[in-house]
C-alpha cells in the first residue's frame, strides 16, 4: 500500500538571484561585473549569494525527492500555477517569496526554508535545506504545527479580485496623486492622496509601521513647535496608533485590517477625514476610483501583478474568504 508522502506532490519556489536578474539585463557575466564594480559596489557578494542559494536548490531537490514527487516552480510563474488541493508548498526564501507565494494557495500548507542563514533573518523561514527530509512527512502525516494567516482581499464590481498577506496598496500607478470615493461604516467621502495601504496583522511591524511612525512623528515635532493646545493635540495624535495596538507585533490571525491614507490633500471638493480606521468582516471598505488612468491595486510591494483601478470601478477591501497556512 502506497504512503501519502508517495501519494502527495511537493512544489519547491525558487526565485531568481541577483546576479541571474543581472545577466539577463547585460547579457555576461563579465558585463555584469563591470556594471556593479563601475559604481563601487562589491561583485563578490552577488557570486556568493547566487552560490550559495543554487547549492541549497540543488539540496532541496535531492532532500525533498527522498520522500516524495518533486516540481521545481520559478517565482514568476506562481500566479498562474494551478495548486492541487493536497499539494505541499516548499519556499526557499527570502521572506517576501513567502507572502507573494502565500496568497495565491488554498490553504494548502507552505514550509518557508532560509536558504542561506548568514544572509536572511527569515521570521518567515524557520527551517533549513536538512531540516525538510524528517519535516515533510511529519507535515504529511498532519503532525506539525501550522499558523493560521489572515489575508486582505480587494473584489472589484467587474469580479476581479487580488489577496494579499502583509498589505494592499490602492492608488496611481506612478505614485503620484489619486482621486477616488472611499465609504467605510456608512461615511463616504471624496479624497486625493499619495494612495491608501491596507494591512493585514502579518504586515502590522511593515509597511503600516513605517506610515504611523512617520505620522506620530510629524504630529510630535510639530506640537513642539506650536503652542501648548497644539501640543496637546500632537500627544493625542500619538495616542491613535498606541491605543490601536499597532505599535506592537499584531498576531498573523488578526481578524481585523487596518487602512492609512498616505498623504491626503484637503481642498475645496476632498477631504482628509477618514484617514486611519479598521476594516472587519462586518464593516468593509469600498473605494470608487475617479482615475482616467493608471489606477491599481497590488499587494505586498509586487508591482508587476495588479488590478487595473480606473474612473468607475469600485474595490471592497475586506478579509479574505481563505486563510494562509505556514508550518512552525
Amino acid at each position: 500500500m502506497s504512503t501519502r508522502s508517495s501519494e502527495n506532490k511537493i512544489i519547491l519556489i525558487k526565485r531568481k538571484t541577483r546576479l541571474e536578474e543581472l545577466v539577463v539585463r547585460y547579457n555576461t557575466i563579465q558585463q555584469a561585473q563591470f556594471y556593479i564594480e563601475r559604481l563601487g559596489a562589491d561583485f563578490s557578494d552577488y557570486i556568493s549569494e547566487d552560490f550559495h542559494y543554487r547549492k541549497a536548490v540543488e539540496s532541496a531537490v535531492i532532500e525533498l525527492g527522498a520522500v516524495g514527487r518533486v516540481q521545481l516552480l520559478e517565482r514568476q510563474h506562481v500566479p498562474n500555477f494551478i495548486f492541487g488541493d493536497q499539494d505541499t508548498v516548499v519556499v526557499l526564501g527570502p521572506d517576501g517569496l513567502v507572502a507573494n507565494t502565500l496568497k495565491y494557495l488554498h490553504e494548502q500548507p507552505l514550509i518557508g526554508v532560509n536558504p542561506d542563514p548568514q544572509r536572511w533573518d527569515g521570521v518567515l523561514l524557520p527551517f533549513t535545506v536538512k531540516d525538510l527530509r524528517h519535516l515533510v512527512p511529519e507535515v504529511f502525516r498532519g503532525q506539525r504545527q501550522v499558523r493560521e494567516v489572515t489575508l486582505a482581499k480587494a473584489q472589484l464590481n467587474d469580479g476581479q479580485s487580488l489577496y494579499g498577506v502583509n498589505d494592499l496598496f490602492v492608488g496611481r500607478k506612478t505614485h503620484v496623486s489619486a482621486r477616488y470615493q472611499v465609504e467605510l461604516n456608512g461615511v463616504a467621502e471624496q479624497q486625493s492622496s499619495s494612495g491608501i495601504i491596507i494591512s493585514t496583522g502579518m504586515g502590522s511591524t511593515g509597511w503600516l509601521k513605517s506610515v504611523l511612525a512617520g505620522a506620530v512623528g510629524i504630529a510630535r515635532s510639530a506640537a513642539q513647535l506650536q503652542t501648548a493646545g497644539a501640543a496637546a493635540g500632537g500627544a493625542r495624535a500619538a495616542n491613535v496608533a498606541e491605543a490601536a495596538g499597532i505599535e506592537q507585533r499584531l498576531p498573523w490571525d488578526h481578524p481585523n485590517l487596518y487602512f492609512t491614507v498616505r498623504e491626503p490633500f484637503p481642498s475645496r471638493t476632498t477631504s482628509a477625514g477618514l484617514v486611519f480606521g479598521q476594516i472587519s468582516s462586518r464593516a468593509p471598505l469600498k473605494i470608487t476610483s475617479q482615475m482616467p488612468e493608471d489606477g491599481v491595486i497590488f499587494s505586498d510591494g509586487v508591482e508587476s501583478d495588479f488590478l487595473e483601478f480606473n474612473s468607475g470601478v469600485e474595490a471592497t477591501i475586506t478579509l479574505g474568504e481563505k486563510r494562509g497556512r505556514l508550518v512552525v
